[in-house]
Formats: structure tokens, C-alpha cells, sequence
């Protein structure tokens, strides 16, 4: 990846996450933005977040999104002065999860049937 995407993906990533910051949506769970991917074309991005909460929470956190994207996208296009706006595609990132729960096999030993011992 070139040191441009590079750089407009962290500048996106931080500007979204002010931007979540300041909305009132109620939906809207304790959110961060965990990372952008700009396409190579610079039309699309996928916006990736993790949401603290159950699945319900992530659900309603990423519909309260959804429905933000066009002021999302305004701040992004504010910002970064490209030529033409990406459009945002959230995505849940479960890094997070996968994490809590690798962390949780290797202090208690729990492991799931089938996993070798």
C-alpha cells in the first residue's frame, strides 16, 4: 500500500472518530473506529469499528451509523480534500473479540469441543 493510502486511511480513521464522537445518536454504543481501508480508486472505504457491548448493542451502534454516513462522509470530504468523497462502508471489526476470548482460553484453559488439548 502506497504511503498516500496509508495516510489518507489514518487521517479518515481520526476524523471519523471525532466525528462519531459528536453525534447524538441514542443507538450509538460506545464506538471506535479501529481502521480504514480506502479502495484504490478512492470511491469506496471500508470503515471498521468496534462497538463495547453485546450483539444487540453492535447491531443498533451500526444502524445508528448507517444512518449517519452522509454527515460522516461530509466530514471525511471536508477533510481530506479528494476528489471525489469515498462512501463509508461500516464494518464490525471483531479483532476485539477474538482477542477477549484467546485471552480468556489461555487464563482458565477453556477451550470449545474439538480444539486439541
Amino acid at each position: 500500500m502506497s504511503d498516500r493510502k496509508l495516510r489518507i486511511n489514518e487521517r479518515m480513521r481520526q476524523v471519523l472518530g471525532e466525528a462519531v464522537g459528536r453525534l447524538e445518536d441514542p443507538r450509538l454504543g460506545f464506538i471506535t473506529i479501529t481502521g480504514v481501508v480506502i479502495a484504490n480508486d478512492f470511491h469506496n472505504a471500508k470503515v471498521y469499528v468496534s462497538v463495547l457491548g453485546d450483539e444487540e448493542d453492535r447491531e443498533r451502534s451500526l444502524a445508528g451509523l448507517r444512518s449517519a454516513h452522509g454527515l460522516l462522509q461530509r466530514a471525511v470530504g471536508k477533510d481530506t480534500k479528494l476528489h471525489h468523497t469515498p462512501k463509508l462502508e461500516f464494518i464490525y471489526d471483531d479483532t476485539t473479540d477474538s482477542a477477549m476470548r484467546l485471552e480468556s482460553i489461555l487464563r482458565h484453559g477453556e477451550h470449545q469441543p474439538g480444539e486439541i488439548e
